[in-house]
C-alpha cells in the first residue's frame, strides 16, 4: 500500500460507497414493485399462540400439531416452527392456561366441551 496515493485510496473507498448505495436503491425499487402480500406476511400483534388459538376457535375441535401448523399457514400465511409451538403449548398446558392436551401432540382450547 506504500505506492498507493491517498487520492487513489480515497477514490476507491468512495467508489465502494457509491456501489453500495446504488445496490440499495435498486433493492428499494424492486421492493416498491412487489405486491404488498409478498412484502409483509406476518400479522402484526398476533403471537404464535394467538394464531393457534384463532385456528382452534374456528375449527371447534382438538387438532394435532401438524394440522394446527398447516391451518395457521393457510389462514394467516405464516409457517410456524413446530418445536417452538409444541414447547409453548406444553408450557401453557402445564400452567393450566388457555390450552389442554387431548392426546399426543393434540391440543384444544381450555374449557371447551370435549
Amino acid at each position: 500500500m506504500k505506492d498507493e496515493s491517498p487520492d487513489k485510496i480515497r477514490d476507491a473507498v468512495v467508489e465502494a460507497f457509491i456501489a453500495v448505495q446504488e445496490a440499495q436503491i435498486r433493492a428499494l425499487h424492486q421492493l416498491r414493485k412487489m405486491p404488498k402480500e409478498r412484502v409483509s406476511r406476518k400479522r402484526v400483534g398476533m403471537s404464535q399462540l394467538d394464531l393457534v388459538q384463532d385456528v382452534l376457535e374456528r375449527e371447534g375441535k382438538a387438532l394435532h400439531i401438524n394440522d394446527l401448523i398447516d391451518r395457521v399457514e393457510k389462514s394467516h400465511g405464516m409457517r410456524l416452527d413446530r418445536e417452538s409451538v409444541v414447547s409453548a403449548l406444553t408450557k401453557k398446558v402445564a400452567r393450566n392456561e388457555r390450552f389442554v392436551r387431548t392426546g399426543k401432540n393434540t391440543f384444544e382450547l381450555k374449557g371447551r366441551d370435549l
